[in-house]
C-alpha cells in the first residue's frame, strides 16, 4: 500500500494554498512607490528655489 499522508504526517495542500493567497493579498498593501514620489518632488523644488534665491543675492551683492 502506498503512503499518502508523507513524511510529515498530516499535510494540508489547502492551508498552504490559504497561506499563498493571504501574502499575494498583503504584497500590494506593503509596496506604495508612488506615494514617496510626490514630496521628493515638492523638495528638490524647494531646494533648486533656496539655491536660486542665494544666487539671486549673491549677484546682488557683488554688482
Amino acid at each position: 500500500m502506498a503512503n499518502t499522508q508523507g513524511p510529515q504526517g498530516n499535510y494540508d495542500p489547502a492551508g498552504s494554498t490559504q497561506m499563498f493567497r493571504a501574502f499575494v493579498d498583503e504584497a500590494p498593501q506593503t509596496a506604495q512607490p508612488q506615494a514617496s514620489s510626490g514630496p521628493r518632488v515638492g523638495l528638490i523644488v524647494g531646494v533648486v528655489a533656496v539655491v536660486a534665491i542665494i544666487a539671486a543675492v549673491a549677484w546682488l551683492a557683488l554688482k
